[in-house]
């Protein structure tokens, strides 16, 4: 096949907070150049949400609730496509990241939901899935994925950095000055404990604008039970499923005031995330925020507090560096597309702890045909 030096690439993830299909364009050689384009977000209703979180639980319809999503990423692709002028012809690749329902590393186990194959055929572009899957089998931990994206996208960034994550559960990428330095992990719980409170105390999907967690006062005594876990004190590599605390967080915060669970449960998301710096090589200069948590202004707060109390670095908005900070995650799917179908490494002994850099994920050919047939033969 012809090869050429960029290529079209449409991310696509779904989020552990549930809130919605996040899809990006981004134009890249799968190395140092990335052109960030277009991208969208597709909120879930409530039904579909309702039928989501049943399934998860294991008291619903998986296959229903695959198919149904998968479908749902469909309508993503095409409303993208068609908010960008583009046909399915000018789309290389679209990477799918699917909805995870289980990660359990320790036992090397992880499940994403989603049908490539279906995907592929639907829209007539090839399809990339189960990016996890080979470094799982390789011992890894097959999370996180998107450090090698955020090396690239941070290019010639002041370093040490940080790049901080916030969805269901908080994880850090931190870039030192070589190629090579290059750590990620999940630090433990991000929106995810503060959603499910909010959820179960007064009906809502989160704490819009902090409002919440404003109004309350931490509870430290609970505060220093949870973060007693000793999940926190394990050295990287370390990854989590959405809710690995669910349970421990549940119980330690019942009876409290929706607004002091609520300021409990960001202190706890605060105070992890600032501790992750234990296991940095170096402090970093510039914490650069990203995903569903940083629009929680209580929860941005109590971070750039816990962070100045101890490795110290600027916390800051990946907006304010050009970058959409709400479609990182589904941009680094398409980068990561592109590295797979290209057999360059995807996760790292710093990332996943694998034991070498592996390439992973597995493409999916369109029935109708691969949209351009650009990418090189391997």
């Amino acid at each position: 096949m012809e090869s050429k030096d960029t290529f079209t690439a449409i991310g696509l993830m779904s989020g552990t907070s549930m809130d919605g299909v996040d899809a990006a364009l981004l134009v890249t050689d799968g190395r140092d150049r990335v052109e960030i384009g277009a991208a969208l977000t597709i909120p879930y209703n409530d039904a579909f949400r309702d039928r989501l979180r049943t399934a998860i639980a294991g008291t619903g319809d998986m296959e229903a609730v695959e198919l149904e999503i998968t479908d749902l990423h469909r309508e993503a692709v095409r409303a993208l496509m068609k908010q960008a002028g583009l046909s399915s012809a000018d789309v290389d690749i679209v990477g799918f990241h699917g909805h995870t329902v289980l990660h359990e590393p320790e036992i090397g186990r992880t499940r994403q939901i989603g049908h490539s194959q279906r995907l592929a055929d639907h829209l007539g572009i090839d399809v990339v899935g189960d990016l996890r899957l080979a470094d799982m089998a390789a011992g890894g931990q097959g999370a996180p994925v998107a450090p090698v994206f955020h090396r690239a996208l941070a290019g010639p960034e002041a370093r040490p950095v940080v790049v901080l994550n916030m969805g269901g559960v908080a994880n850090v990428t931190w870039l030192g000055a070589g190629e090579a330095d290059l750590l990620g992990f999940d630090t433990g719980p991000g929106n995810a404990p503060i959603d499910d409170w909010c959820w179960r105390t007064v009906g809502r999907m989160y704490d819009a604008e902090g409002a919440l967690a404003q109004a309350g006062r931490v509870d430290r005594a609970r505060l220093e039970r949870m973060l007693a876990d000793p999940y926190f004190d394990r050295a990287p590599p370390k990854s989590l499923d959405r809710d690995a605390f669910h349970g421990r967080v549940a119980e330690a915060v019942q009876g409290l005031s929706p607004e002091d669970g609520a300021a409990t449960l960001v202190a706890f998301s605060a105070e992890t995330i600032a501790s992750s710096a234990r296991w940095f090589p170096a402090p970093p200069t510039r914490w650069i925020a990203t995903g569903g948590g940083r629009h929680n202004p209580a929860l941005m707060a109590a971070i750039a507090a816990a962070v100045a109390g101890s490795v110290g670095g600027e916390l800051v908005d990946a907006d304010a560096l050009g970058w959409d900070g709400d479609a990182l995650e589904a941009q680094a799917f398409a980068y990561l597309a592109v590295r797979s179908v290209l057999g360059l490494e995807i996760t790292f002994p710093g990332t996943t702890g694998v034991a070498v850099p592996m390439t992973g994920g597995k493409r999916y050919f369109s029935s109708v045909g691969s949209a351009s047939g650009t990418f090189a033969s391997r």
